[in-house]
């Protein structure tokens, strides 16, 4: 039976999805499982650092990723705290995923931007940090591992501003800087939060909630870390003020200090996180703006994934509800293929571990079987015939030529390497200039390469021979004064074909595009490949 206005409009309010977004190693996966620790999703959360053990973090789920104890893929992670239901997306960390990050970003309301607390502002925050802010999302900060020795929390804060450009505004205070961490104290309830237990962050801690001028806190903590307390508490009323409606705007940040790993400041965090940061957004289409209470249901296709159950052999395909409800079986409208297609088998996930569901809502992420017709960008409607914004396509910068090591293992070659071109893992090039069909390779940073080859051996049972090539820069011929042939290029420059048989030039560098440009009056190339355009 479909949902009414009134269930809907609850359901929705009570939704929550946001993205975790760091450095690498700055402890966000860490602080993904302590999230579903509190939400009661898991009883005891591993570490992603006992690579020998059999206990890996909850969203690692790949086996290259337990194996070397760092996100490769983003997961997405469904569970229910205090009345609220939440969709966490974690993506990877490592520099050369951030194509992946990017694109999980386009399905968040929020972002949790996590600061290691003695390095600061890093080189991967601040690229994923714009592509926030292009959005307009809010961002919440998480300084972690506070229980180490930790830059001045008045650095940090100058830091955020100077660094980021966006004005912070501290939620909670840190008592013990020094690797001498005790605790925090909350600014809006007045309350210092000091802690013990948690069994070095396997379970919820224990916790201590002392009036900041109740007498009893001088028993709990030594006098030195009070009077410091109050003397930053009163540097801190010079400071901004909490706004909810510029934190919604993504123009301040709250700032919130912690240790993921032994549990510090979690709880807190999280309470104060999902009572600040909006409900499902709407999205813009190309029928104008969609919120999340129309009456029909629509959502988009942002990441898909091949063989998360290797014994299975399947595929799911990601999608990000925008509007109404979803029921189990119902028949939709695909803009992929442009005809109807039942939704059946959908999922929810912990990591690797899925449920069936038969209803979710503006807001949820749910994994759809997918036998080959999903791509990414992809609208389904049950209501009018849209088209959301298209989910940008990073051009590569590094190409290997690639075949099999075993010729009479190229079909599953060819269907591996097609369906990891699907997910958006790399994208695939033919060069026919050379006199002979060479297949190619493009990544935007290296250790894809390395995730191509264990995915292709482990899933698909195909080794693969790889030769690096000089190209660095691929752009898209959109339109061109003579054939593309007969252009006039550099000698270590190249053609091919991209996996829909667009044209495309390779070069090694920026001086060889320019080159291009101004031996070819009239040749206009594109950085990134329209989806759409082409589609439609």
């Amino acid at each position: 039976m479909p949902a009414t206005q009134e269930t809907l409009h609850r359901e929705v309010e009570r939704r929550r999805t946001f993205a975790i977004i760091s450095h690498p190693d700055a402890g966000k996966t860490t602080l993904t499982e302590k999230l579903l620790l509190y939400g009661g999703a898991i009883r005891s959360a591993g570490s992603v650092k006992a690579r020998k053990s059999d206990k890996h973090a909850t969203s690692d789920w790949m086996d290259i990723e337990k194996q070397r104890g760092i996100s490769v893929t983003s997961s997405a992670m469904q569970f229910e705290f205090d009345g609220y239901h939440i969709n966490i997306l974690d993506t990877p960390g490592h520099q050369d995923f951030s194509e992946d990050t990017y694109r999980v970003l386009v399905a968040a309301d929020a972002a949790v931007m996590l600061i290691d607390a003695a390095k600061g502002v890093e080189a991967q925050t601040i690229k994923l940090f714009k592509v926030c802010r292009m959005r307009n999302i809010p961002i919440f900060t998480f300084v972690n591992k506070m229980d180490r020795a930790a830059k001045d929390p008045f650095a940090l804060m100058d830091e955020i501003e100077s660094v980021l450009g966006i004005r912070s505004c501290p939620i909670n205070w840190p008592i013990g800087v020094d690797g001498d961490f005790q605790g925090v104290y909350h600014r809006d309830t007045n309350l210092v939060e000091l802690y013990t237990g948690g069994d070095h962050g396997k379970r919820m801690v224990e916790k201590a909630d002392i009036p900041l001028d109740d007498p009893a806190l001088h028993d709990a903590l030594n006098e030195g870390y009070i009077e410091r307390l109050h003397e930053e508490l009163d540097l801190l009323e010079a400071g901004e003020s909490f706004d909810l409606e510029q934190v919604r705007a993504g123009q301040l940040t709250p700032m919130f200090f912690g240790s993921a790993v032994t549990n510090f400041g979690v709880e807190p965090f999280l309470e104060r996180f999902l009572r600040y940061t909006p409900p499902p957004l709407p999205r813009r289409s190309d029928i104008g703006e969609i919120g999340p209470e129309e009456n029909y249901f629509s959502g988009f296709i942002f990441k898909i994934q091949a063989n998360m159950n290797p014994a299975h052999r399947d595929r799911l395909a990601f999608m990000r509800i925008v509007s109404g409800a979803f029921e189990k079986g119902m028949e939709v409208w695909h803009s992929g293929t442009g005809k109807p297609v039942a939704l059946k088998q959908p999922q929810q996930f912990m990591a690797d571990e899925r449920e069936a569901v038969e209803e979710a809502y503006a807001g949820d992420i749910i994994g759809l079987f997918d036998p080959g017709i999903y791509q990414l960008g992809d609208t389904l409607s049950d209501g009018p015939k849209l088209h959301y914004e298209d989910i940008p396509v990073f051009a590569p910068e590094f190409f290997n030529r690639v075949r099999p090591r075993d010729s009479m293992k190229r079909k599953q070659f060819q269907k591996g390497i097609n369906q990891l071109a699907e997910e958006g893992a790399i994208q695939t090039f033919t060069r026919t200039e050379t006199g002979r069909e060479e297949f190619m390779v493009g990544v935007v940073g290296v250790l894809q390469f390395e995730v191509l080859e264990h995915r292709l051996r482990t899933e698909y049972q195909a080794e693969l021979v790889m030769e690096p090539m000089n190209f660095h820069h691929v752009r898209w011929v959109t339109k061109t004064p003579k054939p593309v042939e007969e252009l006039k290029l550099t000698s270590t420059s190249g053609r091919a074909k991209d996996s829909r048989g667009r044209d495309v030039l390779l070069f090694e560098n920026e001086w060889s595009i320019r080159l291009a440009m101004e031996n070819n009056p009239g040749l206009e190339l594109a950085e990134t490949a329209a989806r759409k355009a082409e589609e439609e």
